[in-house]
């Protein structure tokens, strides 16, 4: 049966059999070979596995198995190309059309992994501490409750929802659709950042495109270099692909004090060496400067504030080296009613306002109000401004030449050294 039903050649390396109360059956060992082949990991692997039901269950249709108990099952859910390498194996037909329906499946210690067509790129694991699904039938959707540990960020993960029918020519696209929480993610993990996450929502799809939804919150999100901790949201959407294991982001809104920013993206395998990189078009006509320099700058007074519209490209390479370091940015930016924290640049900007409206002398023409806009490019710790207007009330100045900063290590109380004279 297990053969028809899986398409797959069945070994199992123990079995016992008991007739003294209902059947009773316990084994390990059980293994699926997918079309009977060798050459790629096995369908199901099942360390230990063991079940009972009725006499009178063979008597009626489906066949009721009470409940089955499985530990230490492995899922591999090989890429398309190999479903398709080799035919059907015909198994008895009258051996597939027998109905069976488990009441209660419980499986301790489980990994769905889902392998891609690329061998050399890493595969897609789910890893599920304890599975229950009611309703069992390779013909009909079952309910389940499981709970996960993910990887990256570690923390615990709830779901619950319907899985199935499994489809036996294709594995790959068998449905499924739940809920779940996610609880005390650390995002420590990942060197530049930390805050704990939590989030919930929802995902679907079919096993190898499994579409995900939902918000989270870390109330004290914070980017090492900077060490301000602060309440960030997001709303967010994103696509699964089993076949390769990339995640691809469409969109996620992150909103933090006074911003908020749109990104689209994914989180893809790196360009080069092991790992995965972060990449993203990040948008935003709603965000106040103070806001993102707070995320970047340990002083605790912004040395700038105004609204800001920004379009820039985001490289987050993998790595263990400061997030400044691994970021990539290509962007434009324009700052409009910017205040400098400065009085002497303010005083400064008053003066150059008051010239440019050939009213020098008047003390009350002059705004230090500026509008400031130009491109930007960090890259391997160094950002780079080109095209730079800033504007006031009766002046225009433009610097279309190159002016660069240097970011220096977290511990400098100073954000970034000018590499050339910004005077000028």
């Amino acid at each position: 049966m297990l053969r028809s039903r899986f398409d797959s050649e069945a070994e199992i390396h123990e079995l016992h059999v008991s007739l003294l109360q209902g059947i009773s059956v316990k084994g390990s060992g059980l293994t699926l070979h997918y079309h009977g082949r060798s050459d790629i990991p096995p369908l199901i692997e099942i360390r230990e596995f063991s079940g009972n039901m009725g006499w009178t269950s063979l008597i009626h249709k489906p066949w009721h198995i009470r409940s089955i108990q499985l530990s230490g099952m492995n899922i591999h859910i090989p890429p398309k190309e190999a479903r398709a390498e080799a035919p059907p194996l015909n198994w008895n037909v009258r051996a597939r059309n027998v109905a069976v329906l488990v009441d209660e499946l419980v499986a301790q210690d489980s990994r769905l992994e889902l392998i891609p067509s690329d061998p050399k790129k890493t595969s897609h694991e789910f890893l599920i501490h304890r599975l229950t699904m009611h309703g069992v039938g390779l013909d009909q959707s079952a309910t389940f409750t499981a709970k996960l540990t993910n990887a990256a960020p570690p923390g615990d993960i709830v779901t619950q929802g319907h899985f199935g029918s499994w489809e036996i020519e294709d594995p790959g696209q068998t449905p499924l659709v739940a809920n779940y929480t996610f609880e005390d993610a650390d995002l420590g993990v990942f060197h530049g950042i930390s805050g704990i996450l939590a989030s919930k929502g929802k995902f679907g799809g079919i096993l190898e495109n499994i579409d995900v939804e939902g918000q989270t919150v870390t109330p004290d999100f914070t980017i090492s270099m900077a060490g301000h901790p602060l309440l960030l949201k997001t709303d967010f959407q994103a696509t699964v692909d089993g076949t390769n294991g990339n995640t691809l982001l469409h969109p996620v809104i992150a909103q933090f004090l006074h911003s908020t920013l749109v990104c689209s993206g994914g989180i893809v395998k790196a360009a080069k060496g092991p790992g995965r990189e972060i990449v993203l078009d990040v948008t935003t006509d709603h965000a106040r400067l103070e806001d993102l320099l707070r995320l970047a700058l340990k002083s605790d007074k912004p040395m700038m504030t105004g609204a800001v519209r920004l379009k820039t490209k985001s490289v987050l390479s993998p790595g263990s080296g400061e997030i400044a370091d691994r970021l990539q940015l290509d962007g434009r930016f324009g700052v409009g009613g910017a205040e400098f924290a400065s009085a002497g640049i303010r005083e400064k900007l008053e003066s150059l306002s008051r010239h440019g409206q050939g009213k020098p002398e008047d003390e009350d023409a002059g705004s230090s109000d500026s509008e400031l806009k130009g491109n930007f490019r960090l890259e391997d710790g160094q950002i780079t401004f080109r095209d730079l207007t800033l504007g006031v009330t009766g002046a225009t100045v433009e610097l279309p030449a190159p002016t660069a900063f240097e970011t220096r290590s977290s511990t400098s109380t100073e954000p970034y050294a000018c590499r050339r004279s910004c005077r000028r």
